[in-house]
């Protein structure tokens, strides 16, 4: 019932948030009919640019639209069919401002001032003044010396009024242009020059006066006057379509009180500028390119006038995403729900704006295939969100937990002491470290058991002859075997093991190289295979060399991350990754689901789930019954999870049939769930490596062509930021929270964690899309101290991209400046893409420092 209540209030926030940001506002009506309109009738999927332009009917159709709306029209070329223009105004008694294109090339110009002046002299006599070029000075493709000669050419061919369009700076950067004209045809675009809205008409008016005072025997006409309805900000200026009404409608009872001249700039969308003014070149019509009016001239202004769909579609889906996400949570507490709720509706909203900013842009093919991906992969990034969300909720805010996760000390009985078969893989491990593993394995207080220690494709004869020696020295329990060759690395050592386990062990327990175990290790865990339905019984990895140094410090804190949070909340849905030391399984199973797989690079997880498909169940101890050896550098640090990931992505490809059920198996929902889940955030680091490759392409076009490539939407940044923040935040909270660490620790694991984030991407674009089989890479251990130009060599990759990333961001500083919301936002993500490659350099360092912690302590989870 609680959770209803939370629900009604997140509808009631979701519909208010809505309905204040939209309320109505009050703005002077738009007269009847205005001077004068900017005029190019080309229609969607027309363009200059391709050549494809309007024909005689969709000319007539606009001017049809804009009959009664506007006295005049303003163009902008007499070449084609643009020529017909005054005539096809005529018909619908609309005056012409008739211009001419003027470029750096001097027979096309010579041929337009023709066509211009003899439609001009031509009936019918519809037009009102003449100009002679668009921006030319301020395209720099006519020197102002050189439009005088065609402004002189022209007014001594006609009594029309003559001018040349061109913004107001250039007017008084060239006085000597005024003449030469009967008139100044100004551009005043307050946007352009950033101007805050609510200060928008003020400038215009100012500039528009200051021109007056300049040349005080000059008319003013404004020929381009506007607000674009869509598209980056520019310093204060944000486009919108509740801002362009504003503006024009407060522009307009200014420009009549005061009686000036304009041209609303313009009549129809045009979506092919975008390509040559950026994004919002397209939007800066009245009417959209569909010709449907984008606001009300007279009634109150409603930011975004479908504001109540919106809402509704934000409720329907976030309802839908709290159902999924609520499906199991009877173990939850109220926080837990609250929270999983808010993070509904707050994907539910970002989704919805996200789809209906789509909506409002013009796309061509190649934007369409840009934003396409975007959008899946803000749909991805959502997606993750949602699942990290819930496993945030899982691991903080329960009731209880519904499966074992620990067990008394005291001793089973008769029945309940199976026979377990130890078994040591070893490949080229150091033989004094081996032989503390079997000292520990000799202490063990369990009577029934065995060692078998099995050394594969060991080279040196120095360095598995010890261990063999040190068998025998431990009596008849431990076997020792050294086979060359062996194929199958790890897993066809193990499946070696298998064969020559004695007949009556009935549990294989597995344990790597350099772990030592507690005494009591068997003989509280082996019992639980008295429950015929138990299959696997495992046990956190932990590690004893984590105060050793800095870097495995940094390490340790990381690793508890997986063993303390995530293989907790699996172990509720019986969903856990079997890893491959400290695990124990029951060998009849093994041997009935195939033993150990050799198909990919972590045996382990993959055979694991291999056993959940024959539909049995495992246990999960969160405590700590024997300790290993962290790496000793960041290179076998990576070394090691790529190889996990790696794997992980083999076993994807290899098993997606079963986990997507189209292969018969007992997998449970939530064990389909947990696979996935806990394998996207890797995925997502892969396909935050594209977006990476891609942030550094885009960057550079933004650079080498700031008008065609803007920096992306704002929503477009802002989530991949929010998404950062939260994995930090997850991160950083249960840390301190449920694994109990200090803030140092907590801050040390979630270094780690990023520095991580290169080699993972890396490992899972390879696996899912490459697919190759990779040979099983040993992590060394009790290596020698790593020189510094040695760690620096092993973050190479990570080092160059963060030198790239933050290289744009102070180009684009530079270059492009923070004039908009989009360049600040794009640079903030380029920091934010940066942070993860830092991280790896700074980690990597790490672990050329002296054995001396700055952690001083990593606590204990027990």
């Amino acid at each position: 019932m609680p959770s209803i209540f939370v629900l009604f209030a997140f509808v009631l926030l979701v519909v208010g948030s809505y309905g204040y940001t939209n309320q109505p506002v009050q703005e002077p009506p738009w007269t009847k009919v205005i001077p004068g309109f900017a005029f190019s009738p080309y229609q969607a999927g027309q363009s200059p640019l391709d050549n494809i332009e309007p024909t005689v009917d969709d000319i007539t159709r606009d001017l049809a639209l804009l009959k009664g709306k506007t006295r005049a029209v303003r163009t902008y070329t007499v070449a084609g069919v643009f020529g017909d223009i005054p005539r096809l105004a005529q018909q619908h008694n609309i005056n012409v401002a008739l211009g001419a294109w003027l470029s750096a090339d001097v027979d096309a110009n010579n041929k337009e001032l023709a066509r211009l002046v003899e439609i001009a002299h031509s009936p019918p006599h519809n037009i009102v003044r003449m100009v002679v070029g668009n921006e030319t000075i301020l395209r720099k493709d006519l020197s102002a010396q050189q439009m005088i000669a065609y402004l002189d050419k022209v007014r001594a061919q006609t009594d029309l009024p003559v001018s040349t369009a061109e913004p107001w700076h250039i007017w008084l950067k060239n006085p000597e242009l005024a003449e030469h004209v009967d008139y100044l045809a100004v551009h005043l675009l307050p946007f352009w020059e950033g101007i805050a809205l609510d200060q928008a008409v003020d400038f215009t008016m100012d500039t528009y006066q200051r021109l007056a005072q300049t040349f005080p025997d000059k008319p003013i006409v404004i020929t381009e006057v506007g607000w674009p309805s869509h598209g980056r900000s520019i310093k204060q200026a944000d486009a919108s379509q509740a801002n362009q009404a504003k503006f024009l409608r407060r522009f307009i009872q200014r420009a009549e009180k005061e009686g000036v001249l304009y041209y609303v700039m313009e009549a129809f969308d045009q979506p092919w500028k975008s390509d040559i003014e950026g994004s919002v070149g397209g939007h800066w019509g009245v009417y959209n390119s569909d010709r449907a009016a984008k606001f009300e001239p007279q009634q109150p202004i409603i930011a975004i006038p479908q504001w109540k769909l919106l809402a509704a579609a934000s409720i329907v889906v976030a309802l839908l995403m709290t159902i999924l996400l609520l499906i199991d949570s009877a173990a939850l507490r109220h926080s837990g729900r609250t929270f999983l709720i808010f993070n509904a509706f707050v994907v539910s909203s970002l989704i919805i704006y996200v789809i209906y900013d789509f909506t409002l842009q013009y796309h061509t093919w190649t934007s369409v295939a840009i934003s396409v991906f975007l959008l899946l992969g803000v749909a991805g990034v959502f997606v993750i969100v949602l699942s990290e969300a819930h496993e945030w909720a899982e691991a903080m805010w329960y009731r209880s937990r519904r499966r074992l996760l620990s067990v008394g000390k005291s001793l089973p009985s008769a029945t309940c002491q199976p026979f377990v078969s130890v078994h040591v893989p070893a490949y080229e491990e150091p033989p004094e470290m081996l032989v503390e593993t079997l000292n520990a394995l000799a202490r063990l207080d369990y009577p029934n058991f065995e060692v078998i220690v099995v050394d594969n494709n060991t080279a040196n004869e120095a360095t598995w002859r010890p261990v063999q020696a040190h068998c025998e020295l431990l009596g008849e329990r431990f076997r020792f075997f050294h086979v060359k060759p062996l194929a199958g690395y790890k897993a066809g050592a193990l499946n070696y093991a298998l064969a020559q386990t004695c007949e009556k062990a009935e549990v294989i327990a597995v344990i790597d190289a350099d772990y030592k175990v507690q005494a009591h290790w068997l003989n509280d865990l082996a019992s639980q295979f008295e429950k015929p339905e138990i299959a696997i019984v495992q046990a956190p990895q932990d590690y004893r060399d984590g105060e050793e140094n800095a870097f495995k410090a940094l390490c340790h804190a990381e690793y508890k991350g997986f063993f303390h949070l995530g293989m907790v909340t699996r172990n509720e849905r019986n969903a856990i990754i079997q890893h491959g030391t400290m695990t124990m399984v029951r060998r009849s199973v093994l041997e009935d689901v195939g033993r150990w797989g050799l198909n990919t690079i972590t045996e382990d997880t993959e055979l694991g789930l291999r056993i959940f498909e024959h539909g049995h169940e495992a246990v999960y101890i969160d405590h700590s019954y024997g300790k290993g050896l962290i790496p000793d550098t960041f290179t076998d640090y990576k070394k090691q999870r790529y190889r996990w990931a790696y794997g992980a992505m083999q076993i994807l490809r290899e098993h997606a049939g079963h986990l997507l059920g189209f292969r018969k198996n007992n997998l449970n929902p939530g064990q389909r769930y947990h696979f996935f889940s806990g394998w996207l955030p890797w995925i997502a680091d892969g396909f935050n490596l594209m977006f990476t490759v891609l942030a550094v392409a885009w960057s550079a076009l933004m650079l080498f062509d700031p008008v065609a490539y803007n920096a992306p939407p704002l929503l477009i940044s802002v989530v991949p930021i929010m998404f950062f923040v939260f994995k930090i935040a997850k991160l950083f909270t249960l840390y301190l929270w449920q694994v109990k660490t200090n803030t140092r620790t907590a801050m040390a694991a979630t270094l780690a964690g990023l520095s991580l984030s290169y080699t993972i991407g890396r490992a899972t674009l390879s696996g899912l899309f490459l697919g190759r089989k990779i040979p099983f890479i040993r992590t060394p251990k009790m290596t020698s101290h790593v020189p510094l130009l040695r760690a620096m060599t092993a973050a190479r990759d990570e080092s160059i991209l963060a030198f790239v990333l933050l290289c744009l961001v102070g180009l684009v500083y530079l270059k492009l400046g923070f004039d908009s919301k989009e360049n600040l936002a794009w640079c903030v993500v380029l920091v934010s893409q940066s942070l993860p490659f830092l991280a790896a350099l700074v980690v990597s360092m790490l672990s050329a420092l002296p054995a001396r912690p700055i952690l001083q302590r990593v606590e204990e989870t027990s």
